[in-house]
């Protein structure tokens, strides 16, 4: 009975071994396969934020051009109003030099009416 035992013992053995060789190899098999899948999926999201960071970039692109065309319309504007100030102000001071009477007598009108009005 002892050759039986022994027997059995070898067989048992090698069941267990080829038992834990089976779970080895899925093991390798899952791990491989979950290797692969994580790959393609980093490389999809890699793709993705390169295309999401250049389509950004495109975009911060297109509004620094439109605020800086913003800015050389906005400077444009305020140089021409400040000019056209500076012609007023000129012929004001002409007129002033041309006839003071007249002029004094617009600025105490003038005041006269603007004070009427704040007074309301």
């Amino acid at each position: 009975m002892n050759k039986e035992v022994q027997a059995n013992e070898n067989t048992m053995h090698e069941r267990i071994d080829h038992g834990a060789e089976r779970i080895k190899q899925a093991t390798s098999d899952a791990v491989a396969t979950s290797k692969e899948k994580f790959d393609r999926a980093a490389d999809r999201v890699e793709e993705r934020v390169h295309h999401a960071t250049d389509r950004a970039a495109t975009a911060a692109n297109r509004a620094t051009d439109k605020v800086a065309e913003a800015s050389e319309r906005g400077r444009a504007a305020y140089d021409q109003a400040r000019d056209r100030a500076d012609e007023w102000l000129e012929e004001v001071r002409e007129y002033v030099r041309e006839k003071p009477v007249q002029a004094v007598a617009i600025a105490l009108g003038a005041g006269w009416l603007l004070g009427r009005i704040l007074r309301r």
